[in-house]
């Protein structure tokens, strides 16, 4: 007996993508499938990245088919395939940048900084190609926390070259002044700033272009919200109320201009002792679970505050490079994969499938 392509769309509609959570089938990542004989090959497409993760979906999908009575060579490719999807109503998309992920906060001091740059650095260790977008220009920290210093070339003395380290691309507005010169502008100036950062910056084809905004939910953030074209937003806060707070009006902000919640991360959940291992709440427990609940968005995982963390980002070497293998790290890639698969399942932009019309007057 034969084994027929409908055989083996049956034994893959039973493999769930430990990501996703839906089968291949269903979840349309099965493509190039061809039986011939007893032998099978098929490509799994995955629409977020998971290098980490390739060998043991491989792995899952061969033993399944193997299995088929009758079943002879199976070869099994997966790899990933990151497209862009919707933006706010009125707005185009960038050239060069697929998706635009903002990650905010309503309050400073929660660690949003930290949390942006090692989010970027998990999904490019998947395999992705991303940049850094620091839109803090009162304070910018990306240049200090990636480790990267000196000033932006210009190819045509129009447009900058994003400066690079541990495989990320990055422009700040701290490259371009002095490390200790205050900002001392109005708000206009400021969002001119960070357009000119957004929009003058030679982005080389990326994947996600992760945008560390300023804290708050002022003037500066609205018309950032309003003018970039954003796939989606992450909210990093802290669990105590206070926090909390500021958080749901950073939230609330975003979707009154029309921009998805990808989720919630809870930043020093829990203090480790450092000497004794011992864990404590000092910001109180479950603040970030109860905020999801009530707005209905993904809970994306939370991090413990230890010395760690902030040592790594102070010298220019952040957790996900310093310890890739580490448990801190772990939270970081599995936060990362989960907003990139919330990406994933957003609406497809086609906006790039419509013609443009021009009307002449003859």
């Amino acid at each position: 007996m034969s084994i027929t392509v409908e055989d083996v769309k049956a034994a893959l509609s039973q493999i769930v993508d430990p990501n996703t959570t839906k089968d291949y089938v269903s979840g349309k990542a099965v493509k190039n499938l061809k039986v011939e004989g007893g032998d099978i090959s098929l490509d799994i497409e995955l629409g977020y990245p998971a290098k980490s993760q390739f060998d043991a979906i491989r792995a899952s999908v061969i033993a399944a088919l193997r299995v088929l009575p009758g079943a002879g060579n199976v070869s099994v490719n997966v790899h990933s395939k990151v497209i862009s999807h919707t933006v706010q109503r009125g707005l185009k998309l960038m050239p060069n940048v697929k998706n635009i992920i903002a990650v905010a906060s309503g309050k400073g001091g929660v660690g949003k900084s930290t949390t942006a740059v090692n989010l970027a650095l998990a999904l490019a260790a998947e395999g992705a190609s991303v940049g850094l977008l620091d839109a803090d220009i009162y304070g910018p920290s990306q240049p200090m926390m990636l480790g990267v210093s000196g000033r932006p070339e210009t190819k045509d003395g129009k447009t900058m070259e994003p400066l690079e380290n541990y495989g990320v691309q990055v422009s700040s507005i701290g490259f371009l002044i002095d490390p200790d010169e205050p900002m001392v502008w109005r708000g206009p100036m400021v969002t001119q700033a960070l357009q000119q950062l957004l929009e003058q910056t030679n982005w080389r084809d990326l994947d996600y272009l992760i945008v560390d905004m300023p804290p708050g939910t002022g003037d500066i953030q609205l018309t950032l919200s309003q003018k970039v074209p954003v796939t989606g937003a992450v909210i990093v806060t802290t669990p105590q109320d206070i926090a909390l707070l500021d958080a749901r009006k950073g939230l609330k902000m975003f979707e009154k201009v029309g921009i998805p919640i990808l989720g919630i991360v809870e930043n020093m959940s829990t203090h480790i002792c450092s000497n004794c291992g011992h864990a404590e709440e000092i910001f109180g427990a479950g603040g970030g679970a109860r905020m999801c609940k009530d707005f209905n968005v993904e809970f994306l995982g939370a991090l413990p505050l230890t010395l760690s963390i902030r040592e790594q980002a102070d010298s220019g070497k952040p957790t996900v490079v310093a310890e890739p293998d580490g448990q801190v790290a772990a939270i970081y890639q599995d936060i990362a994969r989960k907003i990139a698969v919330q990406v994933s399942e957003k609406a497809k932009d086609m906006t790039s499938k419509f013609p443009s019309i021009v009307i002449k007057n003859d």
